[in-house]
């Protein structure tokens, strides 16, 4: 279970999501309280388009690549999603070391080493549960260490970039 900040149209939600099924197709989310049953009918499916079931009414969401916008039946709104768990994972030392938040994919690697950034620059997205998270520096400096490539699965608190 975990717990997600949405913004979609400039309205705020908190959703926290469990899976309920063991291949991944079955979820209760619960969006500011009040529960709902949500089934995929095909988790492994690649692409912008979203086929999903919320209580009995089927829904297609279309993602734009860089999961800012979404369209569904309703029209077209902006969105903004952030895992509440993620400013808690950075080092609290500061010392650079960048850390996966959840499990999941990388999806791509946005820095290259040597490259200088600045604090709170996208270094990584790490996708988890059919979402794309951008992983942030958490200071300024260079990149002097890239532990992952696309493709790679992680752990919770893997070390993806170094930043000093």
């Amino acid at each position: 279970m975990y717990t997600i900040a949405v913004t979609v149209g400039g309205h705020d939600f908190e959703v926290t999501i469990k899976q309920t099924s063991p291949n991944g197709d079955r979820f209760a989310a619960q969006v500011d309280g009040i529960e709902h049953d949500v089934i995929v009918p095909d988790p492994g499916q690649q692409g912008p388009n979203e086929w999903m079931i919320v209580g009995d009414r089927p829904y297609e969401i279309l993602f734009d690549e860089d999961l800012k916008t979404l369209r569904v039946y309703s029209g077209k709104h902006h969105i903004k999603v952030r895992d509440t768990r993620s400013a808690i994972t950075r080092p609290e030392s500061g010392d650079g070391r960048v850390k996966a938040p959840i499990p999941g994919l990388i999806a791509r690697v946005l820095v290259e080493k040597g490259q200088q950034v600045s604090a709170d620059d996208a270094l990584i997205v790490l996708e988890a549960m059919k979402m794309e998270n951008e992983i942030r520096a958490p200071r300024s400096g260079v990149v002097t260490s890239i532990r992952v490539k696309p493709g790679d699965s992680v752990v919770r608190n893997t070390v993806l970039v170094e930043v000093s």
